[in-house]
């Protein structure tokens, strides 16, 4: 299984989109730093995700979510709740 994920920031209330294969663990690395692109906007919270069956479908939905307005758009829009804008 893959998934897609998002982010936010409770520093900068910035989003961050992401995909892995194991979901826990990389959510505990963005916590601890690990991760360079979100190491100073950390501590971060887990807003959405979606599962996938092939990374390739993942890779596709996560390239679409930082790249497509559109699809980004649609998405905050259903989840807009959750992340607390």
């Amino acid at each position: 299984m893959f998934f897609v994920y998002i982010l936010k920031s409770l520093k900068d209330q910035l989003l961050y989109i992401g995909s892995t294969k194991n979901l826990i663990e990389r959510y505990k690395k963005h916590n601890s730093g690990l991760v360079p692109s979100s190491r100073n906007r950390r501590p971060l919270t887990l807003v959405y995700y979606e599962a996938y069956a092939s990374e390739q479908d993942a890779r596709h939905r996560e390239h679409n979510l930082k790249l497509g307005a559109r699809a980004r758009r649609q998405l905050l829009i259903r989840i807009k709740k959750s992340i607390d804008f």
